[in-house]
């Protein structure tokens, strides 16, 4: 009923979107907002936001660039490390790109939380009606997820970890 359409690279896509914030070390989701499917990414960065976040850095893609988004960023007193976007008769200098890349690094590790979603937990898929029941269902896949990444951190770290 509140689902949505909404087009990426030419492909329509119908149903709700998962909007994560993720620590950028651990790789765990520390907060997240579902959405209608037609919501940017940008429009629920504020809400991702919280008072623990001043003075900490940002890492996005260009789709968060934009002077709205550095107001948010300026007044919540958040570092901006979001990548910088070249237009039509203005390309990216090249150092412009060595700081993209630098900033790469750290924004793909949000990026492999999507990735594990997709390919170790058979994807986002999900089969409900209204935005309430997509946001449980959606949160306890997030939960699913953490319990995961928490195994392999522990995993990383030496520490026996048993699953009764």
């Amino acid at each position: 009923m509140d689902a949505k359409w909404t087009k990426k690279n030419g492909v329509s896509f119908y149903g709700y979107k998962n909007h994560v914030k993720g620590d950028k070390k651990s790789k765990l989701i520390t907060k997240y907002k579902v959405t209608d499917a037609s919501v940017h990414d940008s429009q629920v960065l504020e809400d991702l936001l919280e008072t623990t976040d001043k003075h900490e850095e940002l890492f996005a893609d260009s789709a968060y660039s934009g002077e709205p988004i550095s107001e948010v960023l300026e007044g919540k007193e958040v570092i901006n490390k979001i990548h910088e976007k070249g237009f039509k008769n203005k390309p990216l200098t090249e150092e412009q790109k060595k700081r993209n890349k630098e900033k790469s690094r750290i924004r793909v590790r949000v990026e492999h939380i999507f990735g594990f979603v997709e390919n170790s937990m058979n994807g986002s898929y999900i089969k409900s009606i209204g935005i309430v029941r997509a946001t449980g269902i959606i949160g306890m896949m997030n939960i699913t997820y953490n319990m995961f990444r928490y195994i392999q951190l522990c995993d990383l770290q030496g520490i026996g970890v048993s699953i009764r």
